[in-house]
């Protein structure tokens, strides 16, 4: 059968078509006896007739049908778990991203992350020059060497005071300068390292540093330019695990008592139509937000591929643990726009028809169907696409 649509269509044109068969049998009545009018009317209506009564929907043949991926779906009415539909954010893992900045003012002299890029705990990302840094190593090589001078003068006088060269207090003396020499040098290390920098193998003071990332993930905000001054306040990267990330909701009033923190839940996002992502609800705040009356929820998402990026859109659905009655229900990919109405195919009469319905709530991948479907009815669950391609060509054929 074609479209709902075109029956109008296909009305007006029997009633042409038995007007004109009327008008060629009231012709005939001229040349003939009045009688043999009727029979011709009537073949003539009976042949509008059948044509407007023709059915049988697209027709595919089997091989068609397997081309097309055409899978079809007998309807029963059956029950689905309670869920909440929410839309929300996918954001970084807060537990698992680092900001990371210098401890110390510095000149950034190389850059060796950009954004994006996969790095491992303690990678280099920049390196800067810091004059404090220059002044905290040249500080730890002279308390080195003014150690090293009281270790020599503390063993020499050991020497002499076990001869009995000096006197008792003069080894005091060495001794107490020496402990001096050692609390300066460890002073001297302390600061260097509290200033991000380590003691230089080759005894000449080196002013430039590395800054590292603190945890392996990816760098998803780089700051970081040649020659310009980094500095504590600023983060010059931030690196977050995404191997795990946040979906960031807001629930109303009247959805709020009924999600509960370890209920499952399911992720859905355009960029991936027909994919479903599972987590849990790890958070539901204890405030309600006095501006939009909402709480915010948060769901943890496994994301090991990385496809789910910070920042997209998403539509969470979180079971509550009731059950709902039981109700007829399509798979989603099934329900397409003709001419502005939802419609799935029916395999009726040896073709498929194009069923127009009043779709209800999406749950668990499925769309509830409110009118237009009954239990028995064979939908066409997967190749639908392809369906509606054939039936807008063939409009378009009858069109011209």
């Amino acid at each position: 059968m074609k479209h709902p649509n075109l029956e109008p269509a296909r009305a007006a044109l029997a009633r042409t078509v038995l007007a004109l068969a009327l008008s060629l049998a009231l012709s005939a009545c001229g040349g003939g006896k009045a009688g043999d009018a009727a029979p011709v009317a009537q073949k003539a209506a009976s042949q509008a007739e059948g044509e407007h009564k023709e059915e049988g929907g697209l027709k595919l043949t089997p091989e068609e049908a397997r081309s097309a991926g055409i899978k079809l779906e007998t309807l029963a009415a059956q029950g689905f778990a309670d869920t909440v539909t929410v839309t929300a954010t996918i954001r970084p893992n807060q537990d698992r991203i680092a900001r990371v900045a210098p401890r110390v003012e510095g000149r950034i002299v190389q850059v060796t992350a950009s954004l994006g890029d996969n790095v491992k705990a303690g990678q280099v990302l920049a390196v800067l020059d810091s004059l404090a840094l220059g002044e905290a190593q040249s500080a730890l090589q002279r308390a080195q060497s003014a150690q090293r001078v009281a270790q020599s003068d503390f063993k020499r006088a050991e020497l002499l005071s076990a001869d009995e060269i000096i006197p008792q207090r003069e080894l005091l003396r060495a001794r107490s300068a020496l402990e001096t020499a050692v609390a300066d040098m460890r002073a001297a290390e302390d600061k260097l390292r509290l200033l991000g920098g380590v003691a230089a193998a080759s005894g000449r003071a080196a002013s430039t540093f590395p800054l590292t990332a603190p945890l392996a993930g990816t760098v998803v905000q780089k700051k970081a330019t040649i020659g310009e001054l980094g500095t504590p306040s600023e983060p010059l990267f931030s690196v977050a695990d995404l191997s795990t990330v946040w979906i960031e909701a807001n629930l109303t009033e009247d959805k709020l008592a009924r999600v509960q923190v370890g209920a499952p839940a399911t992720v859905t996002v355009t960029a991936y139509p027909g994919e479903r992502f599972a987590g849990r609800v790890t958070y539901v705040a204890s405030m309600l937000d006095k501006d939009s009356r909402t709480t915010p929820a948060r769901i943890e998402v496994p994301n090991k591929d990385r496809r789910l990026k910070p920042e997209m859109f998403a539509s969470a659905t979180i079971e509550t643990g009731a059950t709902r009655a039981p109700a007829l229900a399509v798979p989603s990919g099934a329900v397409m726009l003709l001419q502005g109405q939802p419609t799935v195919f029916v395999a009726q009469g040896g073709g498929y028809e194009p069923r127009a319905i009043d779709p209800g709530e999406k749950v668990g991948g499925r769309t509830v169907v409110k009118s237009g479907l009954k239990a028995g009815d064979q939908v066409v669950a997967e190749g639908a696409y392809a369906l509606k391609a054939r039936l807008l060509k063939s409009q378009i054929g009858e069109g011209h």
